[in-house]
């Protein structure tokens, strides 16, 4: 297939705007359109490239479109709708999503423009406007190989690195898995130094003297999940039942001053389950099994040659 030159970007907003710079410096023949003309005569005046006046028209000038917008009903709309890009996309070109989209949306997208030769490559990004300004986006890419690998100069224009994760609709799933852990995390961080503060801690104080206890080389990901979980060790030493047991003492801690907890309540609760499923004397780590069975997978590596 041939090298992609004519890109069309749909979504001028806060982190469209620069990602759709970036495309411009790195020498494509870049049309924009916005739901709001004068965002897009805005964009041109300042870095370049052409305003479309419809998507139809957009679609007619472009090899691979991306879409950066709100949500995966809006891509449909201006991708399937009527007057839409796809009336007008020639065949072999690739409509890339960098939105966060609804993965099965994604597939069903891809499915409905298979048939008329379009591809589809889902490739949302990790950060924001900050690093979409300088190009050190994270760039997830999914799709059919071929489409993947000729939207790659494209894609590592506006990033610094790019994450291949396989079939259709993938790289959607794990940018919104990632984002559920981010958005756990962020709560889970704040209720306890709420707690913490109601007990009598200084806001400030706690921070600082939980980076090290809860990042980097002490982080549960990097300590725990894939040395132990994902590897089937179970060996760090610490049993289930004294986890338990801590996570109760902060629970316990929570409600003898009346702050409100109900991560902390949740988590000792699943906990709880998981010793009484099975046994307390086992392995922290083999928590895990509480939700591989319930889900019907295995978190274990496969084995590399």
């Amino acid at each position: 297939m041939s090298k992609i030159r004519r890109v069309g970007f749909i979504g001028i907003g806060n982190m469209g705007s620069p990602m759709a710079a970036r495309i411009v410096k790195a020498g494509f023949d870049l049309t924009v359109y916005d739901i709001n003309p004068e965002v897009s005569e805005k964009f041109v005046a300042q870095h370049g490239g052409t305003a479309a006046a419809s998507l139809a028209e957009l679609g007619r000038h472009a090899e691979a479109v991306i879409t950066m917008l709100p949500n995966d009903k809006i891509v449909n709309a201006v991708i399937l709708g009527e007057r839409g890009v796809a009336s007008t996309l020639a065949r072999d070109s690739i409509v890339i999503d960098m939105s966060t989209s609804d993965p099965v949306a994604t597939q069903e997208l891809a499915a409905a423009l298979k048939p008329r030769g379009i591809a589809v490559v889902d490739a949302p990004v990790m950060g924001g406007v900050v690093f979409a300004r300088d190009a050190t986006l994270d760039i997830m890419a999914a799709g059919e190989v071929a489409a993947v690998e000729r939207a790659t100069s494209l894609l590592t224009c506006m990033g610094r690195s790019l994450i291949h994760c396989g079939a259709t609709g993938n790289a959607h799933a794990l940018k919104a898995l990632a984002n559920y852990v981010n958005a756990c995390a962020m709560i889970n961080v704040v209720e306890a130094m709420a707690i913490g503060k109601k007990f009598g801690l200084d806001a400030k104080f706690m921070a600082d003297a939980l980076l090290p206890m809860i990042n980097g080389r002490q982080h549960p990901l990097e300590k725990k999940v894939i040395p132990q979980i994902l590897t089937r060790q179970f060996s760090t030493g610490m049993a289930m039942g004294f986890i338990a047991k801590d996570i109760k003492i902060a629970v316990d801690t929570a409600h003898s001053i009346g702050a409100y907890a109900p991560l902390a309540e949740c988590t000792h609760a699943l906990w709880a389950e998981a010793v009484q499923k099975f046994g307390g004397q086992l392995d922290q780590t083999e928590v895990a099994k509480l939700w591989e069975q319930a889900t019907g997978v295995t978190l274990g590596m496969k084995a590399t040659s």
